[in-house]
């Protein structure tokens, strides 16, 4: 990996997101943002964190220097005054944010971020990816603090676009899901054989990534073996909470876990170490069977590039040819490197590597059946329901 680790700042107002609401998840209002240059002088990463239940990963956005001036945003994150004053140190050596780019449609993980940011560069164009949509509630995006008068759709060709000297990109979707479509614009940066990915291809790292270690207890939490455990703050237990956050991330429910009954739970809850609020007053409903690291070593795989379960099962089998031929077309794109908005960053990878993760959608599994019971009985569920269409024939 190439460049440095941005120290963080002591100082929790730095850290502070107030519109949080809309999307009410840990860490809600404070986001600590950690940066990391990755192409010296022309690829900078800012990692913060989300999770529901300490299931914390990260979520990222990444800057890139133009060669004519100024900078590209891709996948805003929480504009807090830390992340604002990290962003301005580029600004200030290698000119204004010129454009700013929404590269997915679906929910408001991403989203939300944008409009706030936006409005922190009063200059910058802001590009967003067709059919947007966001859910509970489908708000317009004047709603979430899109500056309208700056706000254009990506052009379907990214010849047409105005940083096509620098950046090829090319649309996935939409992908009709019922509640609404999902849709992905990966960019290529060619100047450093880049590619920029939202949530379409991911890495697990063996350790935990550098912002989820800024605050360990989400990481311990999930190292306990049962509410009695209070685990003490070592690489070894960190390394344990990583593993089960990333089985629970990707499958909800993987197969090595149990839930013990609700008499089991209240018994230990009482007679646990920890039982303040922010340890849920005691109540730890997870069990993990003594083979639960297999589980782990067969997602991680040696940090190969894969496709996160719930597009396998859920989303991407619901378009197999045009998620295929959006393969295809990224795979003639010379990279080296791959920047999701998850996880591992930056991935080493060729376009071989990126096109064999999508094996799935030719009878190709990498991950094990076992741990998609879960997501298979979700499916079935939400097509009986007519949320989700059925997977094409």
């Amino acid at each position: 990996m190439t460049g440095h680790t941005q120290s963080i700042t002591s100082h929790s107002k730095d850290w502070a997101w107030p519109y949080w609401l809309p999307v009410p998840i840990y860490p809600y209002g404070q986001r600590r943002t950690l940066r990391q240059e990755i192409i010296p002088e022309w690829i900078w990463t800012f990692d913060q964190i989300q999770g529901i239940f300490y299931v914390v990963v990260p979520i990222r956005m990444t800057v890139v220097r133009l060669e004519a001036g100024g900078l590209l945003v891709y996948a805003p994150v929480a504009p807090t005054p830390e992340c604002l004053r990290l962003v301005q140190e580029l600004v200030e050596q290698y000119g204004e944010v010129k454009y700013i780019i929404l590269p997915t449609v679906s929910g408001l993980e991403h989203k939300v971020f944008v409009g706030p940011f936006a409005r922190r560069f009063a200059t910058a164009q802001v590009y967003i990816a067709p059919h947007q949509w966001s859910f509970p509630l489908n708000l317009p995006l004047r709603w979430l603090g899109f500056p309208m008068a700056r706000v254009q759709i990506l052009p379907e060709q990214s010849a047409d676009a105005p940083f096509a000297d620098e950046f090829d990109y090319a649309m996935l979707g939409p992908i009709q899901l019922g509640l609404g479509p999902f849709a992905e614009v990966a960019f290529y940066h060619r100047r450093s054989r880049s590619l920029l990915v939202t949530d379409s291809v991911l890495s697990v790292p063996n350790d935990p990534p550098a912002v989820v270690q800024l605050d360990p207890f989400p990481l311990l939490f999930h190292a306990k073996d049962s509410a009695l455990d209070n685990p003490i703050d070592h690489p070894a237990n960190r390394r344990k909470g990583w593993w089960r956050t990333a089985l629970f991330a990707f499958y909800f429910q993987p197969s090595a876990l149990t839930v013990p009954g609700l008499a089991e739970l209240l018994r230990e809850a009482v007679k646990a170490p920890d039982r303040s609020k922010k340890a849920y007053f005691g109540l730890f409903p997870f069990r993990w069977k003594a083979n639960w690291q297999e589980s782990f070593a067969a997602l991680h795989r040696g940090g190969q590039l894969f496709v996160a379960p719930v597009l396998q099962a859920l989303i991407l089998n619901r378009a197999p040819e045009a998620t295929l031929a959006w393969v295809e077309r990224v795979a003639s794109w010379d990279f080296e490197r791959i920047l999701p908005c998850h996880l591992e960053a930056p991935i080493a990878a060729s376009p071989e590597q990126f096109r064999r993760a999508f094996g799935f959608l030719q009878g190709q599994p990498d991950l094990p059946e076992s741990d998609f019971e879960f997501l298979r009985e979700l499916e079935e569920t939400l097509v009986q329901r007519g949320v989700t269409p059925p997977i094409q024939s």
